[in-house]
């Protein structure tokens, strides 16, 4: 019983890992404008996103513009949004596979130990999705902090952590812990018989004298 609620638990956290993901991918406020210069009063904010760019003003009107080209974007952000695309998908596989092999199911058969051997499998593939997902959040990470404390980067220019960015970390780490739970709940073996079996078969025929 315990292992099927934990498989349960994997499953429903890979879930929300899997809507973090996809909302932290789409947002566009991964990078947010750092006010570090004189002038810390400013009516436009600016945010930069994995697929836009946007302007806040102080009335609340918000304007956003899709990249025009992909040539045009810095390495780091191409490697983000390749990334996140290849962790959603295979969160969305992991979920898939699990679904089959979990005990609440009625797909994959009557196998117990080949439905836990499924149920692993999926929690494998979710976990390597959030290992995709915590790579791209580290080097777009790394990338701003590189930017930040490069001195001949205009002032203008500097950006510090977005929203979108933390939720696409809780929605990895949610992932991950999701596909160990998964991956963790599979048997090591077929339960042994309690009684040992008889060596001798049993006599079909009535023996004569």
């Amino acid at each position: 019983m315990a292992n099927k609620g934990m498989q349960l638990l994997g499953f429903i956290l890979s879930v929300l890992g899997l809507i973090g993901l996809i909302a932290g991918t789409i947002l566009p406020q991964w990078k947010m404008s750092a006010y570090v210069g004189d002038n810390i009063i400013t009516a436009i904010a600016m945010y930069q996103g994995l697929w836009m760019s946007c302007a806040s003003q102080s009335t609340g009107q918000i304007q956003c513009k899709v990249y025009d080209s992909i040539l045009q974007l810095d390495g780091a952000l191409q490697t983000t949004r390749a990334l996140m695309i290849v962790a959603i998908l295979f969160t969305v596989l992991g979920l898939g596979v699990a679904s089959m092999g979990m005990k609440c199911t009625n797909c994959g058969g009557d196998d117990r130990v080949k439905k836990s051997r499924i149920a692993m499998t999926g929690g494998i593939i979710l976990i390597v999705a959030a290992l995709c997902s915590i790579v791209a959040c580290g080097w777009f990470t790394n990338q701003i902090v590189k930017d930040f404390y490069n001195p001949f980067t205009p002032v203008n220019m500097k950006y510090e952590f977005g929203a979108a960015i933390f939720i696409a970390w809780a929605g990895a780490f949610l992932d991950i812990m999701g596909g160990g739970m998964l991956a963790a709940s599979c048997p090591k073996g077929k339960p042994s018989p309690k009684y040992p079996k008889s060596s001798r078969p049993p006599s079909s025929s009535k023996e004569y004298v």
